[in-house]
């Protein structure tokens, strides 16, 4: 049905066929894959009188199970309660890149990037402005990479191309005469690892050997390196675009709307059914049908109903549960249902019921942690060594070290419970008192739990607290030292 349903789409052969299949996920993301089908579903006949058949008609329900997915897996991977902290040895670069996170809203554009980059790839563009680093998600349909042929993992350069009208060039300032308007153009954009060069616009019609740079658009940035990162979504898929995380479930979507649309067709039916007579049947008048109006018949006449049992509209319920079951047993979704909890669970429960969210979410957090994100963090650093940073008020940021190791230290998959928390201190005060943890050790543990974001202060404000409790504390009367507290406790 997919493909029925794509073939509506009108296709355009001057882009690679890797275009038209983003462009169709994208639009089952967005929920816009219905848009190239011209009729309503309660559209039976078209102007000529001809039957319409259901496959071209859009669906009156719309259950967009492939965005439900993404944005679960998603929320499991960056949102509050579950970005990441920054962990270097060195502890000026880790309180620089602290500040730099915040300062880029970099957990909102990870977000986004991780939801747009569900289809198979996405892109972090890395901008120098003022100073100032920002961090800006994009789509990859009109992007096309390049990679260093001995060094696989590194970019040469990235291109952008597609069409855009006459209009829209003029209102962005480009010199597009009125007659131009409807004309198609080609707009081109490069990236490499010493500018990100502009190309001015020329007709789709008349393609030159080489476009013409536009020199006024055209930035020069000298950083060494292209300042993007082209992030596959997970693994499959090719060297550019990795699998999709919903794309097996898109019939068994499509088969839900047209399933739910074809059950609230038939309820609004029973409220008014179609009314069949048998001739010879009644005398002259008008017919009105309701509860107050008699139908009269003769002997070899009849009148009646044509309804349909509820039971039907039952069946397609159960019929499009058990197709929501098996999509998202398919995809790695979130099956648990809030009416089956009857009490508050802990962490490991929660874990437990959405083990299959939590497999798609940890795949995710190598593609778009441990690799787009670290590689985002130095790429950071690298800047840092040629330009001097700032956040959003003007204070300086840094210094920053090219040396010092880079790792991210991830929260649990669910917030721990009371119980949780009080099993984890019983744990860390046994392996502290026996020696085999130490007290930096137990803090990072429990750092996310507790939200501390800066643990060197936070070992300092303990050491002070246990200084002030030893002054306070009277000294025994045998004339014994008091003991230390326990490391870890």
């Amino acid at each position: 049905m997919f493909r029925t349903i794509s073939a509506a789409i009108p296709a355009d052969s001057d882009y690679p066929p890797r275009t038209r299949r983003l462009d169709l996920l994208t639009r089952v993301l967005e929920g816009r894959l219905y848009d190239g089908l011209r009729y309503a579903f309660g559209d039976e006949k078209s102007e000529s009188g001809e039957y319409i058949p259901i496959r071209e008609r859009r669906p009156a329900v719309r259950y967009n199970l492939s965005r439900i997915v993404v944005s679960d897996s998603v929320s499991l991977l960056f949102s509050e309660g579950h970005f990441p902290m920054v962990d270097c040895p060195d502890v000026a670069t880790r309180e620089a890149l602290a500040t730099l996170v915040k300062d880029t809203r970099l957990n909102a554009t990870l977000l986004e990037a991780a939801l747009m980059g569900s289809v198979g790839s996405v892109v972090l563009w890395l901008r120098l402005l003022r100073n100032r680093i920002y961090i800006q998600a994009l789509p990859t349909l009109y992007l096309t990479p390049t990679y260093d042929p001995e060094a696989p993992d590194r970019l040469l350069s990235v291109r952008e191309q597609y069409k855009v009208p006459g209009r829209a060039l003029a209102e962005r300032g480009y010199p597009v005469l009125e007659g131009d308007w409807r004309t198609t153009f080609w707009f081109r954009r490069d990236w490499d690892t010493e500018a990100e060069t502009w190309y001015q616009p020329w007709p789709v019609s008349r393609t030159p050997a080489e476009p013409e740079i536009d020199t006024v658009r055209t930035v020069t940035h000298r950083l060494g390196f292209v300042p993007m990162v082209w992030v596959r979504n997970l693994p499959g898929g090719d060297e550019v675009d990795g699998a999709c995380t919903f794309e097996v479930a898109i019939d068994s979507q499509i088969e839900i709307d047209y399933q739910l649309s074809q059950a609230g067709r038939g309820l609004k039916y029973s409220s008014d059914p179609t009314l069949l007579i048998k001739e010879p049947a009644m005398g002259g008048g008008t017919l009105v049908k309701g509860g107050g109006n008699a139908i009269v018949v003769d002997k070899d006449g009849d009148a009646r109903m044509l309804e349909i049992g509820g039971s039907a509209a039952n069946a397609v319920v159960d019929y499009c549960r058990a197709l929501r079951e098996l999509a998202l047993e398919t995809v790695g979704g979130n099956r648990t249902s809030a009416d089956k909890i009857s009490a508050a669970q802990s962490g490991r429960a929660m874990e437990l019921m959405n083990q299959s969210l939590i497999w798609l979410a940890d795949k995710l957090r190598i593609s778009y942690g441990e690799g787009a994100m670290l590689d985002l963090l130095r790429m950071m650093v690298a800047v840092a060594q040629k330009h001097p940073l700032v956040d959003r008020n003007g204070h300086p940021v840094g210094p920053l070290s090219m040396t010092a190791p880079l790792s991210l230290k991830w929260p649990h998959w669910y917030a721990p419970t009371a119980s949780d928390r009080q099993a984890d201190a019983t744990t860390l005060k046994t392996l502290g008192e026996a020696g085999h943890l130490s007290r930096e050790t137990a803090v990072k543990a429990i750092a996310p739990d507790y939200d501390i974001e800066d643990i060197p202060a936070e070992l300092a404000r303990i050491a002070a607290d246990a200084r002030a409790t030893d002054v306070a504390s009277p000294a025994p009367s045998d004339g014994t030292t008091p003991s230390a507290p326990a490391v870890g406790s």
